[in-house]
C-alpha cells in the first residue's frame, strides 16, 4: 500500500468537486460536502497548512475513497 501524501485542503477539495461533491455551505473555515447519488457528506477545514494524515485518511473513508484511488486523482487529474 502506497504511503499516503501529505496535502492542503483546497488540494482534496478540487478532488472532491471531480468525484461528484457540491459545496453546500461554509461555517467558519469549515466546508460541508454533500454528493447526492449515494448521500455521502464530508466536512475538509480551510486553514492555510497542510492536513495531518489522520484526518485526511478520516475524510478519505468518509467518502470510501482508497489511498491508490485517492493519490491517481492527485497525480493524474489536477493538472
Amino acid at each position: 500500500m502506497p504511503k499516503l501524501p501529505i496535502v492542503k485542503s483546497s488540494q482534496i477539495i478540487k478532488i472532491l468537486i471531480k468525484i461528484g461533491f457540491k459545496k453546500i455551505r461554509q461555517k467558519g473555515s469549515h466546508c460541508f460536502f454533500f454528493r447526492k447519488e449515494d448521500n455521502k457528506a464530508v466536512i475538509v477545514p480551510i486553514h492555510n497548512k497542510d492536513l495531518g494524515k489522520g484526518l485526511t485518511r478520516k475524510i478519505l473513508n468518509e467518502i470510501n475513497l482508497s489511498v491508490e484511488e485517492f493519490i491517481n486523482w492527485l497525480h493524474n487529474h489536477n493538472k
